[in-house]
């Protein structure tokens, strides 16, 4: 008996000092307080700046890699597994991330530019190859413009819209497909205000938009700038008014 006694108590010790298995923080994690801010009502470009800058990452411990988009471009870098079990991800230009995992976030530590950013793992499921970025993308515009919209005011008023997750648009007049300004000269040109590109087949053209809960507002991009300046859109004539259903 005393002999059984000593076996589970070494085990129960064992086990008690068993080192947890390391969690998988592979796959794609996305930048859900962006999108939760956007939806709450703050301007989305206010919303992308307030917790960006990165809006998506792609994780590989396997095979060492790891991928980085913020709206703009795709960074490429080494994922190492530190013994704390923090992970840093090293770029070609030497720059350095440093990852971590708390709860059900994977949180990108402050650096010297941005303070730290928390990502939530996503579920989307899509088609083999999509580029990184595309699952953040994909789950904004299904979040930010999902169902039914009614065309209030404008050409087409009565008619109904569709904004598909995957950028395709459906009832706008003049439009078949659409992408929101997330990062780069989009946001330079535009400043402070929302803007959207709707495109009909080879030909498009950015507008500015306001959104306030189930209300879209679609106005002309008038360019302040001379030919030779870079464009400076400011908001113009409102053309569309829609209501979401």
């Amino acid at each position: 008996m005393r002999n059984l006694l000593l076996i589970l108590g070494c085990a129960g010790l064992l086990a008690g000092c068993s080192t947890p298995p390391p969690r998988d923080a592979s796959g794609a994690w996305i930048n859900q307080a962006a999108i939760d801010a956007a939806m709450a009502g703050t301007p989305l470009r206010e919303a992308l700046l307030a917790y960006g800058p990165n809006l998506e990452w792609q994780l590989d411990p396997a095979n060492g890699s790891a991928r980085l988009s913020n709206g703009l471009e795709v960074a490429e870098g080494r994922l190492r597994t530190l013994p704390d079990g923090q992970l840093r991800v090293i770029f070609a230009s030497d720059d350095q991330d440093q990852l971590s995992l708390e709860q059900d976030s994977l949180v990108q530590a402050p650096s010297a530019s941005w303070p730290a950013q928390r990502f939530a793992r996503s579920t989307l499921e899509l088609p083999p190859g999509a580029p990184t970025g595309s699952r953040f993308e994909h789950s904004l515009y299904q979040a930010y413009l999902s169902g039914t919209w009614r065309i209030e005011q404008g050409l087409g008023q009565g008619g109904l819209v569709r904004f598909d997750p995957d950028g395709r648009l459906e009832g706008l007049p003049g439009a078949e497909r659409y992408a929101l300004c997330l990062a780069g000269d989009c946001a330079a040109m535009t400043g402070e205000q929302d803007s959207i590109w709707l495109q009909l087949g080879e030909q498009g053209q950015v507008w500015i938009f306001e959104r306030e809960q189930d209300q879209l507002r679609l106005f002309d991009a008038n360019n302040a700038a001379r030919p030779d300046e870079v464009p400076d859109y400011r908001k113009g004539e409102l053309r569309w008014h829609l209501q979401r259903d």
